[in-house]
C-alpha cells in the first residue's frame, strides 16, 4: 500500500485537478508532498488557487518560469530530482500536459519511482504543440495511465500500450469532480459578477494563452480583431494571461475592450455560468463550458476533447476571424443535450485513489 505520494503542479488546470485528489489523500490517510514548479508565477494564477480551493500549501516552490521550453524543463528535472531523493515517495503524480508534467515524470523515471499520469491518452495529433509532446512522452514512461474518456483509452490502444508494463484505467475527468464540488462554494463566495458590473450585461468569456496563438502575430491579431468586432454587441471578459498581455503590448495590438486581471477558480465558475458562450484556446475551459452547459468556440486548429466537437458542444475555428464571428452569430440557434455523460459521474478522484492503493 502506498504511504506517500509526491504531486507536481505548475499551472492553473493542475491546481484544480490536484484539489480533487488531495482531498481524497487526506480521507484515506495518505501523506502527500506537493511541489509547485512555479510555471504559473503570478499570485493570481497560482497562490489564489491554493487559498480558495483549500489545497495544502506546496512544501516546495521551485519558482521556475519565463524560460524557453528546454531551459524550463531542464531546470525542473534537476530540482525535482533533488527533492525526490530526499522525500522518496511511493509514487509521483502528474497532471495534464505542461512542462511541469514531463519534468516530473522524467525525474521520477530516472530514479525508478512509479509514475501516475492523470489525463493520460489525450491526443491533438499536432506535434507542433509542446503540450502534445509532453503528453506522449509522459504517457510512455508512466506506470498508471488514468484516462478521462473512452477516446483516450482508444488512443493508447492504437499506440500499442497494451504491450507495455503499465495499468490503463478509465476514471472519468477530475475536472468534473471539481466543477461539482466547487460550484456551490462559488455561488456563495464569488462576487465577480457584481465587481465587474456584469449583472445586466451580455458577455462572452474569453481566454488566450496557447503559444500557437500568442507567438504568431497574424493569429493573435485575427483573434483580437474578432473580439474587437464582437465587443460592439457583447461585453468581452478576457482575464488576461501575463504573457499574453506582454505580447499584445510589445506588438502594439489595439484592444477595443478592457481586459481583466487573472482570476481564481471560484470566479471563473461564475463567469462561465453567467456568460453567453465561451471563446478559448484552453483545454480545461472547453470542458468547464460543457460542465456548466455553455457552448464553446475553440480558437485552435484541433482539440484533444474531440467528444465535445462530435456532439455539438464545441466548434474548432482556428484563428480565422470570419469563422469566429460566424460561429458567434450561430450560438443562439444551437441546441445540444448537455445531460450527456461524457466525463464520468464525479467519481474520478475516488477511482484514482483506489487504483493507487490496490497497486
Amino acid at each position: 500500500m502506498i504511504k506517500k505520494v509526491l504531486t507536481i503542479v505548475g499551472a492553473r488546470p493542475q491546481f484544480i485537478k490536484a484539489a480533487v485528489v488531495s482531498r481524497k489523500f487526506i480521507e484515506f490517510g495518505i501523506s502527500e508532498v506537493i511541489i509547485h514548479t512555479g510555471q504559473h508565477f503570478d499570485d493570481n494564477m497560482s497562490k489564489v488557487f491554493f487559498e480558495e480551493m483549500d489545497i495544502p500549501e506546496p512544501k516546495y516552490n521551485l519558482n521556475i518560469h519565463s524560460l524557453s521550453h528546454g531551459a524550463m524543463t531542464g531546470r525542473m528535472i534537476e530540482q525535482i530530482e533533488i527533492i525526490l531523493k530526499k522525500e522518496m515517495p511511493d509514487v509521483v503524480l502528474v497532471y495534464g500536459d505542461t512542462n511541469s508534467t514531463l519534468a516530473g515524470a522524467l525525474a521520477a523515471q530516472k530514479l525508478h519511482i512509479p509514475i501516475a499520469h492523470v489525463e493520460a491518452g489525450l491526443r491533438s495529433f499536432n506535434l507542433k504543440m509542446p503540450e502534445e509532446t509532453n503528453r506522449i512522452l509522459t504517457d510512455r514512461i508512466s506506470d498508471y495511465l488514468f484516462c478521462p474518456t473512452d477516446k483516450a483509452i482508444e488512443n493508447l490502444k492504437s499506440e500499442g500500450f497494451e504491450n507495455f508494463p503499465c495499468k490503463v484505467v478509465k476514471t472519468g475527468d477530475v475536472m468534473q469532480d471539481a466543477a461539482l464540488y466547487y460550484e456551490k462554494i462559488s455561488d456563495q463566495k464569488s462576487k465577480i459578477i457584481n465587481q465587474l458590473k456584469l449583472d445586466k450585461s451580455k458577455f462572452i468569456l474569453c481566454t488566450i494563452h496557447r503559444q500557437e496563438n500568442t507567438d504568431d502575430k497574424s493569429r493573435l491579431m485575427n483573434i483580437i480583431n474578432a473580439l474587437n468586432e464582437l465587443s460592439k454587441n457583447y461585453r468581452i471578459v478576457l482575464p488576461i494571461h501575463p504573457r499574453t498581455q506582454k505580447i499584445i503590448n510589445n506588438l502594439s495590438i489595439k484592444l477595443e475592450f478592457e481586459p481583466v486581471s487573472p482570476i481564481g477558480y471560484l470566479d471563473i465558475i461564475q463567469l462561465i455560468k453567467n456568460s453567453e458562450f465561451i471563446i478559448t484556446d484552453s483545454g480545461g475551459l472547453q470542458k468547464e463550458a460543457f460542465f456548466f452547459r455553455k457552448f464553446c468556440i475553440t480558437i485552435r486548429d484541433e482539440t484533444e476533447w474531440v467528444e465535445l466537437v462530435d456532439n455539438g458542444f464545441n466548434v474548432v475555428v482556428g484563428a480565422d476571424k470570419e469563422k469566429i464571428l460566424l460561429e458567434s452569430q450561430m450560438v443562439d440557434q444551437k441546441t445540444a443535450n448537455f445531460d450527456m455523460n461524457l466525463y464520468g459521474n464525479g467519481m474520478a478522484g475516488d477511482i484514482i485513489i483506489k487504483e493507487l492503493i490496490s497497486g
